[in-house]
């Protein structure tokens, strides 16, 4: 299947009427970046996420999910940022956690892969042949930043984030492999210089150089894909952080100097990934009474479900005794005298750190 000269723009002007923000291409097949992740699999970077290590070929090589495949078409939504204070205000607060920027509103699977299948079924129709084509949000063995850097939506930084040129990085990016062949986009320069401002605000060094991520040691990987007990020595640096970690992006130029969206938003994907206001800067107090019908309701159709009833309520114990706040004991102390043994660890820890800073 060849390309036609205009389908390229056709399959941008169909992405755009979805109210995607950002449309680019790329050839499928491997690149240093994908070829990377082998060794960064190896070297333990990737911790428990064994759904990484059990399709490393197919993240390597698209090629290997899909037969035939030819093309990548590469999205990305840009997820508006909340009325609140900064997140240095919110991390400093007492009794306050902070929950990342993309979580909290309608979850960004659900908004843009709906945006993303209706794309590829464009694409027969475009083409006036039937095409095959497999989609994704974060959902299977694609590299998404990989495809997105190779499709000249921007560069992989230091953070190892995507970085768009005149959006930022708050994109959520979706995928599309399709046995379609269509003109690759051009790479965009890695413009980051010798900033290295992500590398500095990690409060857990999860750098291990730059654009090398140690997940293990990430706030988004501790207190979202972490299942049991927080590391002891990670938990003073994860501060009033309940739900993954921005503070990379946060003092990244490229975010500092960038609008806080695109101007329009004619269909409102914007607006459902912006957080429910529960969730701008949460009450410690609130989410350590939540119970789990609660915490079902609370979080209903948002990421924030990903860690779980106890593991959010595990990442609010260490908010908790971050915040030095003493009238969060008697919620604490709840945890310490419950049943479940991992999220009393982390109440005793939390009481304990309370206690020496008010000197009991």
């Amino acid at each position: 299947m060849t390309s036609t000269p205009r389908l390229e723009e056709e399959v941008r002007r169909v992405g755009e009427a979805l109210g995607l923000d950002a449309v680019g291409f790329a050839a499928a097949q491997p690149t240093e970046r994908t070829e990377f992740v082998r060794d960064w699999w190896d070297r333990g970077y990737g911790g428990d996420m064994d759904y990484i290590g059990r399709r490393l070929d197919e993240r390597v090589d698209p090629r290997k999910v899909l037969p035939g495949a030819r093309s990548l078409i590469v999205v990305g939504l840009f997820v508006p940022e909340s009325e609140a204070g900064s997140v240095a205000e919110v991390a400093s607060a007492r009794a306050v956690g902070h929950v990342a920027r993309y979580a909290g509103g309608e979850d960004y699977h659900d908004v843009l892969l709906d945006r993303v299948k209706a794309l590829a079924a464009s694409l027969s129709s475009l083409k006036g042949e039937t095409i095959e084509a497999r989609c994704y949000v974060d959902t299977g063995p694609v590299l998404e930043r990989a495809a997105a850097e190779r499709a000249g939506l921007g560069w992989i930084g230091k953070n190892s984030c995507l970085i768009h040129p005149h959006l930022g990085s708050h994109l959520m990016l979706g995928v599309i492999l399709t046995n379609l062949t269509l003109a690759p986009d051009e790479p965009v320069a890695d413009h980051c210089g010798t900033c290295r401002a992500c590398l500095d605000v990690c409060p857990t060094d999860a750098f291990v150089e730059p654009y090398v991520l140690d997940a293990t040691r990430c706030l988004s990987y501790t207190t979202i894909e972490t299942r049991g007990t927080i590391p002891y020595e990670l938990r003073e640096g994860q501060g009033a952080h309940v739900f993954g970690c921005d503070l990379c992006q946060t003092v990244c130029p490229w975010n500092q100097s960038r609008p806080k969206q695109p101007p329009t938003d004619p269909l409102g994907l914007r607006e459902r990934l912006r957080k429910r206001d529960a969730w701008v800067e949460p009450s410690l107090r609130w989410i350590l009474d939540l119970d789990e019908e609660k915490f079902r309701e609370a979080t209903q159709r948002t990421a924030i479900r990903r860690p779980g009833y106890a593991g959010l309520i595990r990442n609010a114990l260490v908010a908790a005794g971050n915040s030095g706040d003493s009238t969060l004991l008697p919620q604490i102390e709840r945890y310490v005298d419950g049943g479940d043994p991992m999220l009393a660890e982390h109440a005793v820890w939390a009481r304990d750190r309370i206690r020496a800073v008010i000197g009991d």
